[in-house]
């Protein structure tokens, strides 16, 4: 199939689309619309993971950037 019937397709197809969600996640793939209004949803498993790490944050178990680059380059080998 080529570009031109590819693009006839998603027209069409989009034409007959009636969920505004799903045409607003299209638009931002595709990177129409302004960045500063998007809505991002997360799954309950990248919920519960955002959670742990503000939690982990508050607590204090974290390091600077400073000391990850350091241990990346051990790692590395560097």
């Amino acid at each position: 199939m080529d570009t031109l019937e590819l693009k006839r397709r998603l027209i069409k197809k989009i034409k007959n689309i009636n969920n505004n969600m799903l045409l607003e996640e299209m638009c931002r793939l595709a990177g129409i619309g302004d960045n500063k209004n998007d809505i991002y949803y997360l799954s309950k498993e990248q919920l519960k993971a955002v959670e742990e790490a503000e939690q982990e944050y508050k607590n204090g178990q974290f390091i600077s950037n400073e000391e990850a680059n350091k241990e990346i380059e051990e790692w590395l080998g560097e």
